[in-house]
């Protein structure tokens, strides 16, 4: 993965931080190089009150924005959340250098997601940034599969549903009645509109929204809830509901069948992770993936993007280490689950009491 700098890093902290990312990314066999146009991966360093966003041309490119708090930091999530939406970037790091040693500041990271965990001071320099590393590595390893390739070709004895699509109306209710299902983030109220229709081309997504659910159709297909849509009110084909026919690995693209003469909405970024779990277990009916923890439970190791073939690899490989791949329950860290079942009415009975809202971050 080739790796650069942009942005203010004439200020010491903000060099002491590149310096340090420099060094430990290159140990770990990633490339420097000057033009951020080139880079797969790029640190954007920007002021507190102007955080400019690094424009990417591709998809593929992950960004993480850098900044140093000038002020107290008491609310990470309110403070550094629009930061990070603003600055248009897949991982947000915020520099605490008050009241520590200027060259080992407290850090906090926030994920899109809106994920959020902290590298203590107390660690020394190369610990420190060999931390920050474990942080950003599934970054620079992850490939983006967030394409969609739309095909009227749904059968019109589906176009408004069938005996499954209604299971995805309960399930949404009964996390959103488990408080499971906060409102998709107002990104629109952050953003200017020239900088979210950035965004939309970059994720392809409608908001930001928390959560998704499957169900099978078939041996080949399966429904599967939309991206930025409210999760307790799925209703509608091709608007709320969706269904998935395959992958593209040549395109590294979802397939999708749509009603003719419809404009759909894309399908959730997770779609990937589902397509390889069916596959690979015919027995699995369902999954449901919520931003939530359970005690106990098995989960992946390296913090991968949404929306990454990696995340999928990740998460299909703990299911298939489950003693029944059919009903199993595994983590994504610092992130949520993923519940596989026999249908998603099934699921809910199974685990809902069971879930804890607050996910560990490590």
């Amino acid at each position: 993965m080739l790796f650069s700098f942009t942005g203010a890093e004439s200020d010491d902290l903000y060099r002491w931080f590149a310096d340090g990312m420099r060094d430990v990314l290159v140990r770990n066999g990633h490339e420097h190089v000057g033009d951020a146009e080139q880079a797969g991966l790029v640190f954007n360093f920007f002021a507190q009150d102007r955080p400019r966003p690094f424009r990417r041309r591709a998809q593929a490119v992950f960004v993480v924005g850098v900044c140093a708090a000038e002020g107290p930091f008491e609310e990470p999530i309110r403070g550094g959340y629009p930061l990070l939406v603003r600055s248009l970037s897949n991982l947000m790091v915020v520099l605490l250098p008050d009241g520590t040693d200027s060259a080992q500041p407290d850090t906090h990271m926030l994920t899109l997601e809106q994920g959020h965990y902290t590298v203590s001071s107390d660690h020394d320099g190369s610990a420190y940034f060999d931390h920050v590393y474990r942080r950003v590595a599934p970054l620079a390893t992850s490939r983006l599969v967030i394409d969609n390739i739309f095909e009227p070709d749904l059968e019109e004895a589906l176009w408004h549903g069938d005996d499954i699509t209604p299971s995805f109306y309960r399930a949404g209710q009964a996390m959103d009645a488990l408080n499971l299902l906060p409102a998709p983030f107002p990104i629109r109220e952050i953003l200017p509109a020239r900088d979210f229709r950035h965004v939309q081309r970059l994720y392809n997504i409608g908001g930001l929204s928390y959560g998704n659910m499957s169900a099978r159709k078939d041996a080949q297909r399966y429904w599967m809830s939309a991206s930025g849509v409210d999760k307790s009110n799925l209703r509608e084909v091709g608007r709320d509901i969706l269904m998935v026919k395959g992958y593209d690995e040549e395109k590294n693209a979802i397939r999708l069948s749509v009603p003719p003469n419809v404009e759909p909405r894309r399908v959730s970024v997770d779609a990937i992770e589902h397509w390889m779990i069916y596959r690979e277990h015919p027995d699995v009916d369902a999954i449901l993936h919520v931003h939530a923890w359970m005690d106990g439970i098995e989960s992946t190791e390296m913090n991968f993007p949404c929306g990454t073939y990696e995340m999928g690899v990740a998460v299909a490989d703990l299911v298939r280490q489950a003693p029944d791949p059919s009903c199993a329950v595994v983590g994504q860290k610092n992130h949520g689950l993923t519940i596989t079942g026999r249908s998603l009415d099934e699921i809910v009975e199974r685990v809902g009491g069971r879930l804890l809202a607050q996910v560990p971050m490590s």
